[in-house]
């Protein structure tokens, strides 16, 4: 798995396109992901600072995980089929075997946004939708 870091976001309005680019953490490799608004909305939200008076759904979530006493401790986009990315929160708890939830990569990086959690992409992916700087 590759270390991989929140680059950038690009609206394409001409395909009505939103997409975050990872960038590799130690290297020059890219991995564009369109993602739908709500999620774009989630992770500019947190960007931005601004806490929202009530949790919205990403807030909600990472406050379930940590009040049942585990925590977000890193994400892995791990497949990429018929041009769908596959994701997976791996959490962790009290020093208990890790615990994989199935996730859609775009939730899966709002959330560890929230987490101050590590997101990794697997060589696999890299090799079939990554790009170079």
């Amino acid at each position: 798995m590759v270390e991989m870091v929140l680059s950038k976001i690009k609206i394409d309005e001409n395909r009505s396109e939103q997409v975050i680019v990872l960038k590799e953490q130690s290297g020059s490799r890219l991995l564009p992901v369109v993602i739908g608004m709500a999620e774009i909305n989630a992770i500019k939200l947190k960007l931005s600072g601004l806490e929202p008076p009530r949790p919205l759904t990403h807030d909600l979530l990472l406050r379930s995980i940590e009040q049942l006493g585990a925590r977000l401790k890193e994400i892995h986009v791990d497949r990429l089929e018929q041009n769908t990315f596959y994701a997976k929160l791996v959490l962790t708890r009290n020093g208990a075997s890790d615990i994989q939830v199935d996730a859609r990569p775009s939730d899966s990086i709002a959330l560890a946004l929230r987490a101050n959690a590590p997101i990794y992409v697997s060589e696999e992916v890299l090799k079939q939708a990554g790009a170079s700087e």
